[in-house]
């Protein structure tokens, strides 16, 4: 199985805050991390109390909505669990749990609880390093105390835990003091739902950015499956040491990283032997940027060398000059010439590199960049913007456009990377760490926005994403709960002509999950960045999202979906489609024409495809292709996308082919 271990799309939170495990007050009880003042129950529930004290000892619970007494005795080892039961949304309350010293939960709602998971769009805060659209004016508004968040922090375990650390030691009101780094998807979809149904809102925030789904996934769930299988056993089976599992990591990646650099055509004797230009005349030539999958080695993890040779005006010469060669995925070292300016391990950091004066010379000089990729997307990726050389007048030379490149070296010629022992990017370690301590806690439902470190295996994606969902809803002894997600947004260079993506992949294993009952998919397809994995609106993507809850938990008679494919019939030179979620009448943004549709014959090449509404259906055809068989719409990391609903809200890409994608093998 082949897995990132680098920190992927990762990004932290700046949190201000001590931590602790329990509240515990001036009483002997402790109680989990979940139960705080300012806190929010699950409305019309058994929903359960659960805690610590001395072995046989008498607990006794009192909500101050109906007073009624509850009684638990701690078990020997000192643990108790009593369900209470709640009543329709309201508040504030208090509860009193007692052993024979009070400790008394203040300030307490009742309403419902969402859990939001996913990694770094839903991680995305406010502010900090996420900076939504307006973020400033947003923050100033956020006034809702009846809105409550709850942030768990960071954490990996190989085992099962109970507890979390959150900040600021529990649940906080919703406020722009609380709201700036709190997830800025989570606080836009309460917002939404509050001011639709005046119920109180409790959020718990439990995501890591650049993470996998496989990693928030249960190791008995894991276990059924093949590819993860041996993955989760060697964790469950790996010592709880720690400091003994590190140095046996460390020791295993060195050897590993030899092997690579041994096995490395472009090293000789540990020497980089492709920075001339001569090396290179039998090199192929790829685009850039844009991930080398999909233009040119579909599929390749491992290690290819680029070059591009670049002319440099004399006014240059003895300056200071920066590199910047955007993103990168995973890992690079640059020379220019045959100097060497910089090294970078990790997707998430950019690459911009100073240039000593006298490096470069007058015309002719080469860069070379020697790009690892452990599995999924590999090469340069972002705006073309980013790839270029500045010198201190700010005058820009592009280095977008044709590189040379030649592979030195694929993963399977050496084997998988080893493991490292406390990362995110591992089967099972934040579902243990960051989902199971909760799953005593009752609540309405969850919000997913995942799926970009997954992309390069999105075949796998479609029995691992509806397993998760699955897992969750029985271990939380809720099989039914409502589980909604996003589909991944447009993102990257957008393409000249059709061709294959694993994103777009990735989105339909998402579009796939919907066969599970009480889920809903909003897409995002309209309203993403091509330079930007992070785009900043995120107001529409939680107001998409609430609009799925409020049609299907709270009764509004709203449309919340965009137009979905179901059917195509052919028709002579053209295929018309069917759809549902068309409201009143299907749109277009572009006018009377269609954008973003291509077709296909039985020689799988696509085409753009002219495109025409005719009542709730769309007919494509294209002079090119004569027995179309096949039409695909939005199938592209960053497709150019038109078909609405009345409600403006965008179709979901699609295809009517079954063709196997770049991704079907991956694993």
């Amino acid at each position: 199985m082949n897995l990132k271990y680098s920190s992927g799309l990762l990004s932290s939170f700046v949190v201000i805050a001590t931590f602790s495990i329990y509240q515990t007050a001036e009483a002997k009880v402790k109680l989990p991390s979940v139960f705080s003042d300012n806190m929010v129950f699950q409305q019309k529930t058994q929903a359960a109390i659960w805690g610590k004290d001395d072995p046989g000892k008498t607990i006794t619970i009192i909500p101050s909505w109906d007073k009624k007494k509850y009684t638990v005795k701690t078990d020997a080892s000192g643990n108790f669990k009593q369900k209470i039961q709640t009543p329709s949304y309201g508040g504030p309350y208090t509860i009193s749990i007692n052993d024979g010293e009070d400790l008394t939960l203040k300030n307490v709602l009742i309403g419902e609880v969402w859990v939001c998971s996913g990694q770094s769009n839903m991680e995305m805060p406010l502010a900090g390093w996420g900076k939504v659209n307006n973020y400033e004016d947003e923050i100033a508004k956020a006034n809702y105390p009846n809105i409550r968040l709850l942030q768990a922090i960071r954490k990996t375990s190989n085992f099962p835990l109970d507890d979390v650390e959150v900040r600021n030691t529990g649940w906080d009101e919703c406020s722009p003091a609380s709201v700036a780094d709190f997830s800025s998807v989570a606080y836009f979809f309460a917002r939404e739902l509050y001011k639709e149904t005046k119920i109180p809102i409790g959020l718990i925030h439990t995501s890591w950015g650049g993470t996998i789904a496989e990693a928030w996934t249960s190791a008995a769930t894991l276990k059924t499956m093949p590819d993860f299988k041996d993955a989760v056993v060697k964790i469950e089976s790996s010592s709880k040491d720690q400091a003994e599992l590190k140095r046996k990591y460390q020791a295993d990646l060195a050897k590993w990283q030899a092997d690579m650099v041994g096995k490395d055509a472009g090293y000789r004797e540990g020497k980089a032997i492709w920075l001339d230009n001569q090396s290179s005349n039998d090199w192929k030539t790829m685009a850039v940027p844009g991930l080398w999958e999909e233009k040119a080695l579909p599929s390749f993890d491992g290690v290819v060398w680029m070059k591009k040779k670049i002319s440099i005006p004399q006014s240059w010469v003895g300056k200071e000059i920066q590199l910047s060669l955007g993103t990168i995925d995973d890992d690079d070292i640059t020379w220019i010439n045959d100097t060497k300016v910089g090294q970078t391990v990790g997707v998430s950091v950019p690459r911009k590199y100073t240039i000593a004066a006298n490096t470069l010379k007058a015309g002719d000089n080469t860069i070379t960049v020697r790009v690892f990729d452990s599995g999924g997307g590999g090469g340069f990726f972002g705006d073309e913007k980013s790839l270029a050389l500045i010198n201190p007048d700010g005058e820009r030379i592009s280095l977008a456009g044709q590189w040379q490149y030649h592979v030195g070296v694929d993963v399977k010629d050496v084997g998988a990377a080893p493991t490292v022992v406390d990362g995110p990017n591992r089967p099972t370690v934040l579902y243990n760490a960051m989902i199971h301590p909760f799953l005593n806690f009752a609540i309405k439902g969850a919000i997913w926005y995942q799926g970009e470190s997954n992309a390069g295996r999105a075949y796998q994606y479609r029995e691992l994403f509806p397993a998760m969902i699955k897992d969750w809803r029985k271990n939380w002894n809720e099989p039914d709960f409502p589980f909604y997600f996003v589909q991944l947004a447009n993102y990257q260079k957008r393409g000249e002509q059709p061709g294959e993506s694993d994103w777009a992949e990735l989105r339909e294993a998402q579009s796939k999950t919907l066969a599970l009952p009480n889920t809903g998919m909003a897409s995002a397809i309209d309203i993403g960045d091509a330079g930007d994995i992070h785009p900043k609106n995120k107001q529409e993507v939680g107001r998409r999202l609430a609009l799925i809850a409020l049609a299907k938990n709270y009764g509004k008679k709203i449309t919340y979906s965009g137009p979905v494919y179901t059917t195509h019939q052919v028709a002579g030179n053209t295929i018309k489609l069917s759809f549902t979620h068309t409201d009143s009448g299907l749109k277009s943004t572009t006018g009377s024409s269609l954008k973003g549709f291509e077709i296909a014959g039985d020689d799988h090449k696509f085409v753009w495809a002219d495109a025409k509404i005719v009542g709730n259906q769309v007919i494509v055809s294209s002079p090119q292709v004569s027995k179309p068989t096949a039409v695909r719409y939005g199938w592209a990391n960053n497709p150019e996308v038109s078909l609405t609903n009345a409600s403006g809200l965008p179709a979901s890409p699609f295809r009517t082919d079954d063709w196997k994608g770049i991704t079907y093998s991956a694993k």
